[in-house]
């Protein structure tokens, strides 16, 4: 593909006469660039306007693919023009700082001769990527060797690959959350659960839009991808259908690690309020016999010397009856 200007205006500005461009900007408008085998990688990471100056300067992009790159909460989509292809993924990546999972927006262009990848924030499979092709010539060359396609085959696959030790990671969270309900924890752990249950939320979020975006990616990778090559991208789309059957399976497990949390709570608070029934239940008796005897009335046998033992006799004789009975019952 030709690298021609657009004929419409551009935004290029000066460093001198009053520019909102500073010096600073200008260097870092010029991206990193991997080149072997006539393929040229292009990596912008967290693209700003001086960026698109540079892009727009070397490379034909429609308009409307910038307002994409550029805007905020962009939905994947895979955009076929006659001389590039225009995609729009999402990642998940896990924040440390916040301990959440956000999602990390991942920008392609892709040409016969070229790749353009503009992440919105940093991908460490992607970065790493990046890093070990620049520095190692013999990877560099098996991987342009192969064209365009087969470049962005290994982007897309190392980034979806990377979601599998997150999920790892959830599974181990959900097991431990498991064992802790049963090991008498469950009040505990209900803040835990759900958190659980929002990254699994988040994830499918991020996951549910692009499985259809990776079959479109599918159906047009023919485009710049050798035949031999075409099962590669078949790949991809099985890795996101195992992600997502994986997420189904976390999302009914940490429902239903909810439901036997609730109802271990629900029990244990049953099993307060049976004792505490049962106790009032036994102490009835013996509170009327002693309400009874305090009234400021005659009443029999308050003139016999040993009167006051054999009241206490008496409740001792009814609360180790009534205690009985209530554990034959299984009520204590």
């Amino acid at each position: 593909m030709p690298t021609l200007p657009l004929p419409r205006p551009r935004l290029r500005r000066s460093v001198s006469g009053g520019s909102s461009v500073l010096p600073g900007d200008l260097e870092a408008a010029e991206p990193e660039i991997i080149e072997a085998a006539g393929l040229r990688w292009i990596h912008i990471e967290e693209p700003r306007l001086a960026h698109r100056e540079w892009l727009e300067k070397h490379f034909n992009f429609h308009p409307l693919d910038f307002e994409d790159v550029y805007s905020r909460n962009q939905r994947p989509k895979l955009d076929s023009y006659d001389d590039y292809i225009f995609i729009v993924l999402h990642f998940p990546i896990f924040e440390k700082s916040t301990g959440r999972l956000l999602s990390a927006e991942l920008d392609l262009f892709i040409g016969p001769d070229y790749l353009v990848t503009l992440p919105d924030t940093s991908l460490p499979p992607l970065g790493a990527m990046f890093e070990r092709l620049k520095t190692r010539e013999d990877l560099r060359e098996q991987n342009f060797s192969k064209g365009s396609g087969y470049l962005l085959y290994r982007i897309v696959d190392a980034n979806v690959d990377a979601a599998f030790p997150m999920l790892r990671k959830m599974g181990n969270k959900l097991d431990k959350l498991e064992d802790d309900i049963f090991e008498g924890r469950s009040s505990e752990i209900v803040r835990e659960l759900s958190n659980a249950k929002q990254e699994i939320i988040n994830f499918r979020k991020i996951v549910r839009p692009q499985r259809a975006v990776l079959r479109d990616l599918e159906r047009t990778k023919q485009r710049y991808l050798a035949e031999e090559l075409e099962i590669y991208f078949d790949d991809i789309s099985d890795a996101a259908e195992r992600i997502w059957d994986t997420l189904a399976n976390y999302k009914e497990v940490v429902e239903a690690l909810e439901s036997t949390n609730e109802s271990v709570i629900s029990h244990r608070l049953n099993d307060s309020f049976r004792i505490l029934t049962a106790a009032s239940v036994i102490l009835l008796p013996l509170t009327l016999i002693a309400s009874i005897y305090g009234m400021n009335v005659p009443v029999p046998g308050e003139d016999t010397p040993y009167s006051f033992w054999l009241i206490v006799a008496l409740m001792g004789a009814l609360l180790i009856a009534l205690v009985l009975v209530f554990r034959r019952r299984g009520w204590l």
